[in-house]
């Protein structure tokens, strides 16, 4: 008789391994998921909080242990964050923070919040998001949903998180889940927050983006889930390029309306009456704030990489960058015009927050426009509530009382704070160079616009 061979096991099909997405899923809907948070600035505090609200025990991330220090006492660094929310989430035993990355194996979603700067040679510079990265692989577990928020060039994702992460054998939309979900945040706004500003979502696989959609749709009123990272990647850039490239053209156009002697902003003012195909912008000193003049030098940059050349995108960036030297040349022109140079000549900055009713001083122009003044050896004082201590690229002052206006040659708005008594600074000021039109109404010889 015949012998019947039994085939070796190697030779048998294998049974594909069960996807770790409906036990995360369970966890997400029922709130038994533990929510991590890396970087707890602008971005990662208030979506910390928000996270904590809808329920889930949270934790976040720091390097900086006196930001860690500050949560775990109850007090709020950020403007956004109520100190009473902040105490209430840390009450219910909700919000935690900690230096101990160690615990990040604890975590069933990780959200990455950090910094996207660029370097001096205008190129990206991703040092944080590698470093937040390498972390979360060193305890990378089955299970797990890791989420980018921290704006980036497109393929940022996909081409460096995603291999890092894979390096410990774990699948990506098997085991582990990875997706990108631009920080979306305007600090200072008391309408759009983190709740009712809607969420995009895109994962590097099918079951990346159901997963931080259950993540976010828990705690934000709207989430839109797009094909794949590189979308919401690119979709974060159109944004803010947008913004750069308009508000590029109206700068522009405040250069020539002074060529023309005609007013800018009656002329936007008339345009907006429109009621389609026009959307106003305003013309201003410059660019601030980490998203607006960073964007589009991330996208300007992957574009070049690609062999495309983003010509629209370079030219307005190029107008925006140089609005802080206009700004110092109105000023020279206004001493001129009193019969001063502006060397010694005392000039008195109003307002360093990149914008208005904010402390945020990230690329402020006002940092740009105190640098130039200085190096054309005028005497700078600045005055701003929100920024009683500036000690930012090598420049170190104190905020001086409004009063002391009284002491300058001339005053120059660059943030229009809504708390700032325009008349009393028209009636102090020997002269001002309003840069934002915050003085519109006044009627002085004194004033000189953009």
């Amino acid at each position: 008789m015949a012998a019947t061979l039994t085939p070796p096991a190697s030779s048998a099909p294998a049974t594909p391994a069960a996807s770790a997405l409906p036990e995360l899923l369970r966890k997400l809907r029922s709130r038994e998921a533990r929510v991590g948070v890396i970087g707890l600035g602008y971005v990662g505090l208030p979506l910390a909080v928000e996270f904590a609200r809808a329920g889930f025990r949270v934790t976040g991330f720091e390097v900086d242990a006196e930001k860690v220090a500050s949560i775990e006492r109850g007090d709020s660094y950020i403007a956004d964050v109520p100190a009473e929310e902040l105490r209430e989430q840390r009450a219910k035993e909700r919000l935690s923070a900690t230096t101990d990355w160690s615990r990040l194996a604890e975590m069933d979603t990780i959200s990455i919040c950090v910094p996207t700067p660029l370097r001096k040679t205008k190129d990206p510079d991703l040092s944080f998001i590698l470093r937040a990265s390498e972390r979360v692989q060193a305890t990378l577990r089955r299970g797990q949903l890791v989420v980018l928020e921290s704006t980036t060039y497109p393929g940022t994702t996909e081409e460096v998180v995603l291999p890092m992460l894979l390096e410990g054998g774990l699948k990506a939309g098997q085991d582990f889940f990875l997706a990108f979900s631009p920080e979306r945040v305007d600090p200072g706004n008391p309408d759009f927050q983190t709740r009712n500003i809607p969420k995009i979502v895109g994962g590097v696989t099918a079951d990346c983006g159901r997963a931080a959609e259950a993540l976010y749709h828990a705690s934000v009123d709207r989430v839109m889930v797009v094909s794949n990272a590189q979308t919401a990647e690119m979709a974060k850039l159109l944004e803010n390029t947008f913004r750069n490239v308009n508000i590029g053209l109206v700068n522009e156009l405040a250069l020539l309306c002074r060529e023309l002697k005609v007013n800018v902003w009656e002329v936007i003012e008339a345009a907006s009456t429109k009621p389609f195909g026009f959307m106003p912008f305003h013309p201003g000193p410059g660019l601030g704030g980490h998203c607006i003049p960073v964007d589009p030098v991330y996208l300007s940059w992957k574009a070049r990489v690609e062999g495309f050349e983003p010509r629209l995108i370079e030219v307005a960036q190029q107008i925006n960058s140089r609005m802080p030297e206009h700004v110092v040349a109105r000023i020279a022109a206004a001493l001129n015009d009193a019969g001063k140079p502006l060397r010694r000549a005392r000039v008195h900055v109003l307002g360093i927050a990149y914008k208005r009713d904010v402390n945020d001083m990230r690329e402020s122009p006002a940092l740009d426009v105190m640098h130039h003044l200085l190096r054309q050896q005028a005497e700078v004082r600045y005055t701003d509530p929100y920024v009683p201590h500036l000690r930012e690229m090598g420049l170190e002052f104190d905020s001086q009382p409004l009063e002391s206006l009284r002491e300058a040659d001339c005053a120059v708005i660059v943030t229009d704070h809504s708390c700032f008594d325009y008349r009393q600074i028209v009636r102090q000021a020997r002269l001002v160079v309003d840069t934002r039109n915050a003085l519109r109404g006044i009627r002085s010889a004194k004033i000189y616009g953009l």
